[in-house]
């Protein structure tokens, strides 16, 4: 295997691990979870929430979990993380079919060279596009917990801390877009000046004539 198909598989695996990572983290809803920081009395529930629902889980053991009941009463905030993250899964996925078709190792599709080369670019550029989708969607989403646990309007009780979905998006998005950068460095090293042109077959070197050497002029030319 050369250099670039080795470059390619890495990008398509790491990007791969990523993208499943986004799967997780817009599936989980521990996006944050209840603050106990200047609280006296410990409460024996805690509260998670997530992207479409909503958990409490109690000192038992017991978890009980509710979808959000209408899309208009959930905040702008939540409704742009929503947006993003599908986005990403959409461009994950496309990406993947993509690197399936492109990359050297398969026998799927085109079996020209520079076709699969560009389909393998391709998917590395809607790898990154999903990372960075993802990447906004988490960073948006902490940026408010955190607001609203500095805001000295919010009460103790309504505080909430960052959960484990989004230190699991983070690595989502440094994973897909690690591996997209891969998959499109690989495409670059593949297509170098002259790489998949086909001309027109070289012509063979004609020997060159055979040197003859000038007859001096005789003496019945002057005569």
């Amino acid at each position: 295997m050369s250099h670039t198909g080795g470059l390619q598989l890495l990008g398509f695996a790491l990007a791969l691990c990523g993208w499943a990572a986004v799967v997780g983290t817009t599936a989980l809803p521990q996006w944050r979870y209840s603050s106990y920081a200047g609280d006296a009395i410990i409460t024996a529930v805690a509260l998670y929430d997530g992207l479409w629902m909503s958990c409490a889980a109690q000192s038992t053991g017991h978890v009980q979990c509710r979808l959000y009941d209408s899309l208009f009463s959930i905040d702008g905030t939540l409704q742009a993380a929503r947006a993003l993250m599908v986005c990403a899964l959409l461009l994950g996925a496309c990406g993947a079919l993509l690197c399936v078709l492109g990359t050297r190792c398969t026998r799927l599709g085109d079996s020209d060279p520079v076709s699969k080369h560009r389909a393998a670019g391709a998917g590395g550029v809607l790898f990154l596009l999903a990372g960075a989708c993802t990447l906004i969607a988490v960073s948006w989403y902490a940026s408010r917990v955190s607001r609203d646990f500095h805001n000295p309007a919010t009460s103790a009780n309504a505080r909430f801390e960052f959960g484990s979905a989004l230190f699991v998006g983070w690595a989502a998005a440094g994973l897909t877009m690690l591996g997209g950068s891969f998959l499109c460095c690989s495409c670059e090293r593949s297509g170098g000046p002259g790489y998949g042109r086909r001309g027109p077959p070289s012509q063979p070197c004609r020997p060159p004539y055979p040197f003859k050497p000038s007859q001096p002029p005789s003496n019945k030319e002057y005569v």
